[in-house]
Parts: C-alpha cells; structure tokens; sequence
C-alpha cells in the first residue's frame, strides 16, 4: 500500500460513459505524483492509497466526487465586443478573478462562455497501473 508522502508513478487511461478517452499517459511516459499534495482528485488518491506496486485497478468516480456537477449558473453569454477578436469555439480563457473558461459559441453579436470544469458533470473512469511507490524528498 501507497501513503501520503509517496512519489507514486502510475499509467493510466481515463474515458468517459461514452467510451471517449479525456487523458491517458497510454503510449507517453508514466506520470508521477505525490500523494495526499492536492495533486490528484481525492477519490482518485482514495483509490491509488489501496494499490501496491505491480497492481492493476479499473474504477469510477462518479461527477459529484471529480469535478461536481455541471452548473449553468457559470455558462453566459458576453457582447461580441467585449471579447478577443481572433476568439474561437475551444479557446480557454481567464475569467474575472482568473478562473478559466471554455468558449463555447460565437456569432456576430454574441460569445457564449462556459466557466465549468471541462469534466463537470462527467463520471470518470480509470484503468491504472501502479509501476512504483517511493517516499518523496522533503520539500524545503
């Protein structure tokens, strides 16, 4: 078993209900976090602190314990002259007081805005791999 404090290096591949894959390291380098640093979701680290070396694990976090519930409070929609000129559909932007926003529409008079998670609403899952588990060098 893992523990807060360990430099864990993992492979996974995380895909959405509809089988559409949102980030793998699949065919890239193995990723490397440590634990319990507010790096990882917390049911995602829940999930890694049962693991061992060597052990393979498939499971779900269902959208209230990833990135919550997708809340149409925060989608709006701003006077075309009030953004970017060259704005596109899929752009990410900073919003007032820095959270980012996803563009989400644009027409000649108007921008939509979306100011959720890209994965709000989504249930998550993941196949991971647990390749090694290390105590961390102290940070200073």
């Amino acid at each position: 078993m893992v523990h807060d404090g360990d430099l864990v290096e993992l492979h996974f591949h995380g895909t959405l209900d509809n089988g559409e894959v949102f980030d793998t390291s699949r065919r890239r380098s193995p990723r490397y976090f440590v634990l319990g640093r507010g790096q990882l979701l917390p049911a995602f680290e829940a999930q890694v602190r049962e693991m061992s070396p060597g052990d393979r694990r498939s499971f779900t976090i269902p959208s209230a314990s990833a990135y919550g519930a997708h809340d149409p409070s925060l989608v709006f929609v701003v006077p075309r002259a009030e953004a970017p000129e060259t704005v596109a559909p899929g752009d990410e932007v900073q919003l007032t007081g820095g959270r980012p926003g996803t563009i989400t529409s644009v027409d000649p008079e108007t921008v939509s805005v979306d100011g959720n998670h890209p994965l709000a609403g989504q249930t998550l899952h993941f196949e991971v791999e647990l390749l090694s588990a290390r105590p961390a060098v102290p940070e200073r």
